[in-house]
């Protein structure tokens, strides 16, 4: 049984960091994560962040870094993640004026040209999905699809989100197994099994995450990523939920 690492999302404790973000990153440790995954430094610098980390003995599982700052600021994203000792920086969102055939098109390209830039200093860009890109486009492929057969899987790589290709009518294992070689980073959640399809802790709903476990120890899966995007506890309780159900049920999975 391999021990793929277990890494929060710190978008889950947005609210917590921005209050304290040293406090917050040690309650994370204390919780038994092995890492993080960073959405902004909140006023920090990427040393200042390393620093912390090392201090708590975690580790940077990846960056979320929005498409903006990608374009505009990638030499300087780049070096952040090498402070950081990251491998993975992430594309996270798309905003709602970004989504027409054209724009994907030129994200692409985009994507394209910034993993070769990353590659070269030994960093992986990855695209993160939601629900938006399974919507079929004028050709009936997936928006999703379109993206990843668009690039090159040694230059592109995918962040799966389980939780969105559920709420789209996809099975997560398939698009796992899909595309097995260019998938480093699978964000865990689970979804309620009301008509609201609300965020849940993990095991308390109805998203297939035992197929995705399963599928996790075969292919090459570098971190397991818990996000909890909205909660109805506070955010800390549910990741709490969330890592112990990873704990009791997959024990081999944590790097306890």
């Amino acid at each position: 049984m391999r021990n793929i690492p277990v890494a929060v999302q710190m978008f889950t404790l947005r609210e917590e960091s921005a209050k304290d973000f040293a406090g917050t990153l040690k309650k994370v440790a204390e919780l038994g994560f092995d890492g993080v995954e960073l959405a902004g430094f909140h006023g920090l610098t990427a040393r200042e962040v390393k620093d912390l980390l090392d201090q708590l003995g975690l580790k940077t599982a990846a960056c979320h870094v929005p498409l903006e700052q990608l374009k505009n600021n990638l030499s300087q994203v780049i070096e952040d993640q090498k402070v950081l000792e990251s491998r993975y920086v992430v594309c996270p969102y798309l905003m709602p004026d970004q989504r027409s055939e054209s724009d994907y098109k030129a994200l692409i390209s985009f994507l394209e040209e910034a993993g070769e830039a990353c590659q070269r200093e030994g960093i992986s860009l990855c695209y993160h999905n939601h629900d938006f890109e399974l919507e079929r486009l004028s050709d009936g492929r997936m928006a999703l699809e379109t993206i990843f057969d668009g690039t090159n899987p040694e230059v592109v790589k995918a962040e799966l989100d389980v939780y969105w290709l559920t709420k789209a009518g996809q099975k997560p294992s398939e698009w796992i197994e899909r595309y097995k070689n260019r998938t480093p980073l699978i964000h865990l959640k689970d979804m309620t099994t009301d008509e609201e399809q609300f965020f849940a802790e993990l095991g308390t709903g109805g998203v297939d995450l035992e197929a995705v476990l399963h599928k996790g120890e075969q292919v090459d899966i570098k971190w397991w990523v818990i996000e909890q995007d909205v909660s109805r506890l506070t955010p800390l309780e549910s990741i709490e939920i969330s890592i112990n159900y990873l704990r009791n049920k997959l024990p081999h999975l944590l790097n306890q």
